[in-house]
């Protein structure tokens, strides 16, 4: 699947899929940037071995890129840096090379992105005892949606849920993450109430099924993201005028409200899965409408 004239990449790429475990999105991710900059060096300095690029070819690759006829994001050329300083670590580390020809680079400073959610007010809307379409598409919807904003977990997680991972005796949801890292989510009655019917009628649905994931397509089969993508941007154009209306909204959606009804920002890390504090300090910037909001109402010129 992942074909290059670079037994150090090949290498690299085997030791994400096996030891770190990435999934094949990731790896691909990680393959195209670095195959991408491989080529370059073979069109621009007439080598095409990773072990021979240097720090000038490396920030040359890069300033092509973002002055290109395309130029790249800050974002996107961040990223592909950061491809390249993880395989220039493995080298490292196998005593490939002497060191890191990224090791003095920096990314790109990019605006940061403040993450789009659904309003409190129209998430009550979206789960006020709304009809969900009918018959096992109908049922699954509902579930998904639920999941989403009751769990904050991501696409991934959610398609590759198993049944087994559901506690009902502890009320809570193992969820497998990036890097294959666990952890577990507290989740309220209802749910747990919901997850169980669902199980319940998988029997009478289908002669033959999938037994191991939670959630089924109408064909009994494990769900895909396109297929959760789908059903999520369909639903949501009915509640909310965001243009983007992925999954990841509603993960956005949980992570803001909580933060805004109190939740401490390590508890709220620790639920969304993030391996750092900077990542979950983006959803901060709303709290600041609650407290104008708790400001108006309790101070005497507010």
């Amino acid at each position: 699947m992942y074909t290059s004239e670079d037994p150090h990449l090949t290498d690299f790429i085997q030791y994400l899929k096996l030891e770190k475990r990435f999934t094949g999105h990731t790896v691909r991710a990680y393959f195209d940037d670095i195959s991408q900059f491989a080529g370059y060096l073979k069109l621009e300095y007439d080598t095409g071995s990773l072990v021979l690029a240097s720090t000038v070819m490396v920030r040359s690759w890069l300033s092509s890129l973002k002055e290109g006829k395309q130029p790249l994001s800050a974002r996107s050329i961040g990223r592909k840096l950061s491809s390249l300083r993880s395989l220039y670590k493995y080298l490292l580390k196998k005593s490939v090379i002497p060191a890191s020809p990224v090791a003095s680079l920096s990314a790109p400073k990019s605006g940061k992105k403040l993450p789009v959610y659904v309003e409190e007010k129209q998430a009550e809307r979206l789960f006020a005892g709304n009809s969900y379409g009918d018959g096992w598409k109908g049922l699954t919807t509902e579930l998904i949606l639920n999941l989403f904003y009751q769990t904050g977990m991501r696409l991934s997680e959610l398609v590759n849920l198993k049944q087994e991972q559901v506690n009902f005796y502890s009320r809570t949801i193992k969820v497998l993450g990036k890097g294959n890292k666990e952890r577990l989510i507290p989740v309220g009655q209802d749910l747990l109430e919901m997850i169980r019917h669902y199980e319940s009628l998988k029997c009478g649905q289908w002669e033959q099924f999938d037994t191991v994931h939670l959630l089924l397509t109408d064909k009994g089969r494990a769900l895909y993201p396109q297929y959760v993508y789908r059903i999520v941007n369909h639903y949501l154009k009915d509640f909310t005028t965001l243009k983007k209306r992925s999954p990841h909204i509603l993960r956005h959606s949980f992570a803001t409200h909580l933060l805004n009804n109190g939740a401490d920002l390590n508890a709220v890390k620790e639920l969304l899965g993030h391996s750092s504090l900077a990542a979950t300090q983006v959803y901060t910037h709303t709290t600041i409408g609650k407290l104008k909001e708790v400001h108006r109402k309790a101070h005497p010129k507010g």
